[in-house]
């Protein structure tokens, strides 16, 4: 199996004042993780001839293969086979007869060809043309010493399917491609840094499998990547070092690949015979909402207490209105873990409103708490910020999943 590198570049300005997102890319990286390419560096590069021109010379410096998007179309701003042309050193050829087939594309799409199409009959000397059924941008390939550029459209179905049905068979003759496999294990209940630091430099500086971590709110996946040059070879690898990897924080993987928390949160409820108490104040009840989503038959396995806002809860709960956000949820948590008899409770509490607030004055709190332990988090924004609904579902699940398996792991 060959170490084969390959760079990206997305063109068009577009991108670059964010009108469109780049899922090209993603998507490209992806199939050539399958087929063992590594992918090192993306590039967004706006419609210019010289910048494009430049990224592609800085792409081959780098890399065997530079593949684009975009810039293959029949305007003004489409560089791309220009630039290709100016980074490899040569110069445009036009191919009638590539003229023609755009001709007669159009003609089968009954829409009128304007003048300006003849540009796209025009290729770098010696390019290989990748014959474009699904569209009217030819694309090509050019190889020198350096390496080789792929040009691609920039509409994702004209890409997606090129790059299957004609640049992965290419690739996969002109070198000897092996395969690139992940696997997430998902975790909660511990912090990045705590993670790290279980998992050990010995494990987390291995060249193949490699191991990375990725940081999200309540909730950390570790990925664990191995090449070989079967698909059964890099299995193995990955399967060895999971194993050594679950040994260090096994009680903390809620689950693999694409698993949600909510599912493994409601999985512990039922298989524990628990209930839980959801209490919500200036916000919308956020976590029972996405239990509900998740919930089977055989009804509610929580007890839901939704207050108009903070004060309504304080009041409720005896407290002075004024009560701090993170004193009212952790009393909040208290109160209802006992009235309701549950066995986990959690509160977020808000103020009403959609404001980003500075320093540290909470906008938002989330507490947990069982019997034997309690958390809580606050976050600078209110309750109606799309961002505090995200994090303190995530960090509210994480923390009730982490304490609900201590109890079955009685490690608590």
């Amino acid at each position: 199996m060959q170490n084969i590198n390959a760079e990206i570049i997305a063109i068009g300005t577009e991108l670059l004042l964010g009108e469109l997102v780049d899922s090209n890319s993603a998507h490209i990286a992806r199939v050539f993780r399958g087929i063992g390419i590594n992918v090192y560096m993306m590039t967004t590069v706006g419609d210019n001839r010289e910048r494009i021109a430049m990224a592609i010379r800085n792409g081959l410096n780098r890399a065997d293969i530079v593949i684009t998007t975009g810039g293959l179309g029949p305007t003004v701003d489409d560089m791309t086979r220009h630039a290709v042309a100016d980074a490899t050193e040569r110069s445009l050829v036009y191919h009638p007869e590539l003229f023609d087939q755009i001709a007669t594309r159009f003609a089968g799409f009954r829409v009128r060809m304007t003048e300006n199409n003849r540009q796209q009959a025009f290729l770098p000397e010696d390019a290989i043309l990748i014959d474009n059924p699904v569209g009217t941008a030819p694309s090509f390939i050019v190889k020198n010493n350096d390496g080789t550029v792929i040009s691609l459209p920039g509409v994702p179905r004209e890409m997606k399917f090129l790059l299957a049905d004609q640049v992965v068979p290419y690739l996969s003759k002109q070198f000897r491609l092996g395969t690139i496999i992940a696997r997430v294990l998902r975790t909660a209940g511990i912090g990045e840094s705590s993670l790290d630091d279980l998992l050990g430099t010995d494990l987390l500086n291995r060249n193949n499998p490699t191991i990375g971590l990725a940081a999200h709110s309540g909730q950390v996946d570790v990925r664990i990547t191995a090449k070989h040059d079967s698909e059964e070879a890099a299995l193995q690898l990955i399967a060895e070092t999971e194993a050594t990897v679950r040994t260090r924080i096994g009680p903390y993987v809620y689950g693999t690949g694409d698993e949600e928390l909510a599912d493994a949160f409601l999985q512990l409820l039922v298989q524990q015979k628990q209930n839980v108490s959801l209490i919500a104040a200036g916000i919308v009840d956020v976590i029972g909402a996405q239990l509900s989503e998740k919930m089977a038959d055989g009804g509610p396995l929580w007890n839901s207490h939704v207050f108009p806002n903070a004060e309504e809860l304080a009041r409720q709960l005896g407290l002075a209105p004024d009560t701090p956000l993170r004193v009212l949820a952790e009393n909040a948590c208290q109160h209802y873990l006992k009235d309701d008899a549950s066995d986990l409770a959690i509160a977020v509490v808000s103020y009403d409103d959609d404001y980003e607030r500075i320093d540290d004055d909470a906008g938002t709190t989330v507490a947990v708490t069982n019997e034997r332990d309690s958390a809580s988090r606050s976050y600078g924004f209110g309750g109606r910020h799309s961002l505090a609904r995200l994090w303190v579902t995530s960090w509210g699940l994480a923390r009730g999943w982490r304490m609900l398996k201590s109890n079955g792991d009685g490690d608590g």
